[in-house]
């Protein structure tokens, strides 16, 4: 599958409109568009999926490895894999959006903000391309996207300041409607702020769709053998799935579809838990949602089940429904499952955003004893934890729940702040302690 990544000149540049009025202009010309996502967010795949009709795929060298990013990258379909980057195109030390483009050999099409330059936008790109060689970085700018870009005189005065190795493949004009509105943990879901297709059309209509297909080419090399299938779980794990849950990567269901059953249910809905082995409780916004949680039946026979010694893995979102209480931004308070010995508090400004590692002190749903699983966190919330609370992992990076540990567990139930990815392994060891 030929692909190329989107980087960007900064965190804000535009990157995610550009990569969707990219996907709509590939779309409108025949191709299928791959939509994918460097870095472990949860909220660009959506938008990505809205327009393209697929899931994103998640592409971060820390979450995933070389191998396991490889993986993820070859089990996308399509004709053009559109990569989303992460920030700017250098930022990030141990999964920047450079990183990501020379793991799998893609060029990059370089998302500039023309609002207020025509020789300066060539300037910028030159200086990318440029900084590439300065730091032994092994990647490719081969293109150039004007975000926010007029017509006339200002996109041709950023053409012709081009120089010819560097391609110009268009521009999206400036347009209210094009901006997604944000709040914490990134901008809104898709669901709730999709751009109109209308409007992407719109944008996508001064883009270049055939020099974008140029530019794409295959990974020089191929995705490495398939991670070890492992034998088949006579278990079903009920998945969580609704606004409140909705952060989880499409390779994590997919891992557990090829091991075990799958039965999603919604906790929102007042869904029964399905008759299983095992809850997985992805993260999400159920900070949005406490008061509809906290009068669901679900909230209290995940309790319940999990009191009875059934294994229950919340992630974030999850170890917040898995709490004693949740006290909103607003300082409202609301009964959670009652399960792990915590008070969450949701704050105003983000208290934890970072690539993590966790060493497990103990044996626990995800992890033996000694094992290191890698992961990402980033969530407004804080929790107080009782004083004879049992943490199984330690934090060798990242904040975890109290800046040294992550990982509260109680009868055969788990929560962290930590998301992960199924390439770490958890997700294996979970369906295997079942």
């Amino acid at each position: 599958m030929n692909g190329f990544v989107l980087g960007g000149v900064s965190s804000g540049v535009g990157k995610t409109v550009a990569t969707l009025a990219i996907a709509a202009a590939l779309d409108e010309a025949g191709y299928t568009v791959q939509p994918a996502k460097a870095g472990p967010d949860f909220i660009d795949p959506g938008h990505h999926e809205a327009v393209a009709g697929r899931p994103s795929r998640t592409l971060d060298l820390w979450l995933c490895g070389a191998d396991g990013l490889r993986r993820n990258y070859g089990r996308g379909d399509g004709d053009i894999c559109v990569v989303e980057g992460v920030m700017g195109l250098y930022d990030g030390d141990v999964s920047s959006t450079a990183m990501v483009a020379e793991a799998l050999d893609l060029p990059i099409v370089l998302v500039v903000d023309a609002s207020a330059g025509m020789e300066s936008v060539a300037a910028t790109a030159l200086g990318f391309r440029e900084y590439a060689d300065a730091i032994g970085r092994d990647i490719e700018v081969a293109g150039v996207v004007a975000q926010r870009a007029h017509g006339g005189r200002h996109e041709a005065g950023i053409r012709e300041a081009l120089p010819d190795d560097l391609t110009y493949v268009g521009r999206i004009p400036p347009n209210p409607d094009l901006e997604i509105p944000d709040r914490h943990l990134g901008l809104e879901l898709a669901d709730e702020s999709a751009l109109p297709r209308d409007v992407l059309a719109t944008a996508a209509e001064p883009l270049d769709v055939e020099r974008l297909v140029d530019i794409a080419s295959e990974p020089a090399d191929g995705p490495p053998s398939s991670i070890d299938a492992g034998t088949s779980v006579d278990a079903t794990v009920a998945v969580a799935d609704d606004a409140a849950f909705c952060f989880r990567y499409p390779a994590t269901v997919e891992r557990l579809r090829e091991r075990a059953a799958v039965e999603t249910f919604s906790p929102l809905a007042g869904d029964p838990v399905p008759e299983c082995d095992g809850v997985y409780l992805p993260g999400g916004y159920p900070e949005l949602h406490a008061e509809a949680l906290e009068s669901s039946g679900t909230v209290s026979e995940l309790g319940t089940l999990a009191s009875d010694g059934s294994p229950v893995l919340g992630e974030c979102g999850g170890l917040m429904a898995l709490s004693q209480s949740l006290t909103t931004a607003d300082g409202e308070t609301y009964a959670m499952a009652g399960v792990l010995p915590a008070d969450v508090i949701v704050h105003d400004r983000y208290q934890a955003l970072d690539h993590v590692e966790l060493e497990a002190i103990d044996g626990t749903l995800t992890a033996a004893s000694g094992d290191r699983v890698r992961g990402h966190e980033f969530h407004y919330s804080s929790a107080t934890v009782d004083g004879d609370a049992r943490f199984v992992f330690e934090t060798v990076r990242g904040a975890g729940l109290d800046g040294t540990h992550d990982g509260l567990t109680e009868y055969r139930s788990l929560g962290t702040y930590a998301h992960v990815h199924p390439e770490s392994g958890a997700f294996d060891t979970f369906l295997e302690r079942l």
